[in-house]
């Protein structure tokens, strides 16, 4: 039974993990696109 529990916190660990890596990776693609539409409407400006 202990088995069962640590097996489980385990990969309830893992996967929270993920999700969150998920998520800042996300987050970094949204800032770089930021970045890149910004750098073409001052481009456009020029």
């Amino acid at each position: 039974m202990k088995k069962l529990i640590i097996a489980s916190m385990t990969a309830m660990f893992v996967l929270t993990g993920c999700n969150t890596f998920a998520g800042l990776g996300q987050d970094v693609s949204s800032a770089g696109d930021a970045v890149s539409n910004t750098a073409t409407d001052v481009k456009q400006k020029i």
